[in-house]
C-alpha cells in the first residue's frame, strides 16, 4: 500500500467517495478491493451501491437510513485489512489484437488536427515517445506483459488496464489534445499509464494501436462468450494480449458470427505479495498459467 491516508470527500446528499491514491498501482486497487469486498460483506442498511474504481471507490447511500458521519466512520475502519485482501481469485484472458490494423488507421488520419504529432501515426509517436525503436519493438513490448483489469465502466464494459511491469518500463502516452468523434468497436487504446478496449463505436481521447475481432460488450447476448453477462470483463481480470495478422482477424471474425469462437480463458490465483517480490518472473508464471491445457 502507498505511505498515503485515504482522502474521504461526501458527494451532496448521497454520495462517500474515497480516494485510496493519487496515482494508479496494484496496492492501492488491492487496498481498494479489499475494502468494498469487506463492505458488502455487511450488508449494511442504507447503502444502496458500491463501485470501484482504478485507486478509489465510491459509496451511494440512504442518508434517511444510515447518516452520512456513521457511514463515514464505518469505512474507516476496514483501511486496515489483512493480507487476505492481497490474494485475489481471479482469470486470465487472451485477447487477440490486430495492430496497426486498417479501420483504426484511417479514423486517426481523420483526426490528426486533434493530435500531437499530426505528422506520426499513433502507434509511431507511442514507440518515439517511449523510446522504442521501431513501432516493432513498441508492439512486442505491449503485448509481452499481461494487464490488470482495474475498472470496467465509463461506457458499458470498457476494461482499464494497467500493464504488470515495473513503473520504469510502464507505457505511458498522452491523450489527443482534443477527443475524436469517432473510433471503432473494439479499438485498443491506450492514454496515460492506462490500456483500454472501446467497447462500442464512439467519441474517443485515448491513442488508438489496434483493434480485436473479439466483441466484449453485447446487450443482446447473442455471443456465445456474453450469453451469461452482456459485458465480459470484470475488476481483477489479466488480459494477455496476442498480436494477430489479417488473415487471422478475419478468421477469428468468422468464428465469433458463426459461434464458434471460443475465448482462451483460464483461473487464477493472483498473489500480489509474490507479484510485488518478483514482477518479471511472476507475470512468466501468468502466462505459462495461460498456455496450460
Amino acid at each position: 500500500m502507498d505511505n498515503q491516508a485515504i482522502r474521504y470527500s461526501f458527494g451532496g446528499d448521497e454520495h462517500l467517495f474515497a480516494e485510496v491514491s493519487e496515482s494508479m498501482s496494484l496496492s492501492a486497487f488491492f487496498q481498494g478491493l479489499a475494502m468494498t469486498n469487506a463492505l458488502k460483506a455487511q450488508e449494511i442498511d442504507g447503502i444502496l451501491d458500491i463501485c470501484l474504481a482504478n485507486a478509489s471507490f465510491q459509496i451511494r447511500f440512504n442518508p434517511d437510513i444510515i447518516a452520512p458521519d456513521e457511514l463515514l466512520n464505518r469505512v474507516k475502519t476496514l483501511e486496515n485489512q489483512s493480507n487476505a485482501g492481497k490474494i485475489l481469485q481471479t482469470r486470465i484472458v487472451e485477447i487477440p489484437v490486430y495492430y496497426n490494423d486498417p479501420w483504426t488507421h484511417e479514423t486517426l488520419m481523420r483526426f490528426r488536427d486533434r493530435h500531437q504529432d499530426p505528422q506520426s501515426t499513433d502507434l509511431e509517436y507511442a514507440a518515439r515517445i517511449n523510446g522504442y525503436d521501431s513501432v516493432d519493438a513498441f508492439i512486442e513490448a505491449h503485448s509481452a506483459s499481461p494487464w490488470f483489469v482495474s475498472m470496467v465502466g465509463f461506457v458499458a464494459g470498457l476494461p482499464f488496464m494497467f500493464q504488470m511491469v515495473t513503473q520504469d518500463k510502464q507505457i505511458e502516452v498522452p491523450k489527443y489534445l482534443s477527443p475524436r468523434t469517432d473510433s471503432p468497436r473494439q479499438t485498443v487504446g491506450h492514454g496515460g499509464c492506462f490500456g483500454c478496449i472501446y467497447s462500442v463505436k464512439g467519441a474517443g481521447g485515448y491513442q488508438m494501436f489496434g483493434i480485436t475481432p473479439v466483441p466484449i460488450y453485447d446487450p443482446q447476448q447473442t455471443i456465445r462468450h456474453l450469453q451469461s453477462s452482456m459485458v465480459f470483463f470484470r475488476a481483477g481480470d489479466i488480459v494477455r494480449f496476442k498480436a494477430i495478422d489479417r488473415e487471422e482477424y478475419d478468421q477469428t471474425l468468422e468464428a465469433v458470427e458463426n459461434g464458434q469462437y471460443t475465448l482462451r480463458t483460464r483461473p487464477f490465483t493472483f498473489d500480489l505479495v509474490a507479484y510485488q517480490a518478483d514482477p518479471d518472473d511472476y507475470k512468466t508464471q501468468v502466462t505459462e498459467a495461460l498456455y496450460v491445457d
